[in-house]
């Protein structure tokens, strides 16, 4: 199930939070209630012992596919994959440009 963060041309950032948790369970075998648990201080890689450096190429290719958008080798850092605050942030980011003008 995807959820477009993106309506009329804006970030819903509820859609968004809700999609990547959704993607993170999925990715990594987790319980739902747990990645809706997150919070931006929620660690991620080197917290999860499921995200490991495979799960970070399939989290990825998850993100791309599911959020629309273009991941570069270069965006990748570990800053981003530290914490879903990181993580949400580098999303949100790479979102900002498919939103409209207000």
């Amino acid at each position: 199930m995807n959820i477009t963060p993106i309506i009329d041309g804006q970030l819903d950032e509820d859609a968004l939070d809700q999609q990547l948790q959704t993607l993170i369970a999925d990715v990594l075998g987790l319980d739902p209630a747990q990645a809706a648990a997150f919070d931006s201080d929620s660690g991620l890689f080197g917290h999860l012992p499921e995200l490991d450096s495979m799960a970070v190429a399939g989290l990825l290719t998850e993100m791309e596919d599911r959020l629309g958008i273009v991941i570069e080798d270069d965006d990748v850092d570990g800053e981003m994959l530290e914490t879903y605050g990181g993580l949400r942030a580098f999303a949100r980011a790479k979102l900002d440009p498919l939103q409209t003008p207000s």
